[in-house]
């Protein structure tokens, strides 16, 4: 096991960002949950408590005597954020001294980088490249990324949690946050940076970046394990797969948010409600799309002669 080849990736002036991500996205993880435990105790003691509900006015602690009803923003938040511009500025200002640029000589088509990785913001797209079309991953599902962000004042009906951290009164919307955020995007950005080595090989940590390595896994796509050799056999097979996925992954969605989550169910209206499931059935068709390819050697499940999925 060489881990100074793990040691030579984490070191680059480009990947600090990434390394710096890691720590980061865990204390914030933390700091959020440990504030929403604050806050689902709060709402418990003041819905057991209707005059204390009456007169409280913070979030957070319970109103004192001499407590202040108001927070203004002069001097208090403008005093926080100049503190916080004043720190982030020395940060940037000691990381620009004591790291180098991560630039280059000028590209030379005839002599490309192995790997040739993209930005560490971009990873994660270039690691779903693996998994999917080019078109695909890289314009259909960056769109639904974005129509999905765009769309969720429109679709979201719960009237809680607005200012203020809770998991109680917003399960549905912060699991989904988390696992679309963590689980998925930052962990296609590690795997595109830690994991993905020579010819975008898969090389775990510790081990060396061996250019000559032959891996000898042979892809196959769906219909080709039910021996289904027609284009237009594969094309119908393939639409019916993904149709059943959404169908019958919908009719389990649908029971789960149903039971779980009545009172916003019950605000949703028809196009609120098939937004949400489309967008969440398709978030969670990545995860399974990548398991089938990472431990089953599956390329495509729908194969056409326009676009495979």
């Amino acid at each position: 096991m060489d881990w100074r080849q793990l040691w030579e990736v984490a070191s680059t002036p480009d990947n600090i960002p990434i390394v710096a991500l890691l720590p980061l996205v865990i204390f914030f993880t933390w700091l959020a949950w440990k504030q929403a435990s604050a806050n689902d105790e709060l709402v418990a003691q003041l819905e057991g408590d209707p005059k204390l509900a009456q007169t409280h006015h913070r979030k957070t602690f319970p109103l004192k005597p001499g407590w202040s009803k108001e927070v203004h923003v002069w001097p208090f938040l403008l005093r926080v954020e100049f503190l916080a511009a004043i720190i982030v500025t020395i940060i940037l200002m000691v990381w620009s001294i004591t790291l180098n640029a991560p630039l280059e000589e000028p590209a030379n088509p005839n002599l490309t980088m192995n790997p040739a990785k993209a930005p560490w913001y971009f990873l994660g797209l270039q690691e779903m490249l693996v998994y999917f079309d080019p078109w695909i991953a890289g314009v259909v599902m960056p769109t639904f990324i974005i129509i999905g962000l765009m769309v969720i004042p429109y679709i979201d009906t719960n009237p809680l949690g607005s200012g203020y951290y809770t998991w109680k009164q917003r399960k549905f919307a912060i699991s989904t946050f988390f696992f679309g955020f963590v689980v998925l995007w930052v962990s296609m950005i590690i795997i595109g940076t830690f994991i993905r080595g020579p010819g975008w090989m898969w090389f775990w940590p510790g081990q060396t970046w061996d250019h000559n390595r032959l891996v000898y896994a042979v892809n196959r796509d769906l219909p080709d394990i039910f021996s289904i050799t027609s284009n237009w056999a594969k094309i119908l097979f393939g639409a019916i797969v993904v149709g059943g996925y959404y169908a019958l992954g919908g009719l389990v969605v649908h029971s789960i948010f149903k039971r779980s989550n009545p009172k916003d169910y019950r605000r949703m209206s028809f196009v609120q409600y098939s937004t949400m499931m489309f967008l969440f059935l398709t978030m969670m068709g990545l995860p399974i799309k990548i398991l089938l390819r990472l431990a089953l050697n599956i390329k495509y499940v729908w194969v056409t002669p326009w676009f495979n999925i």
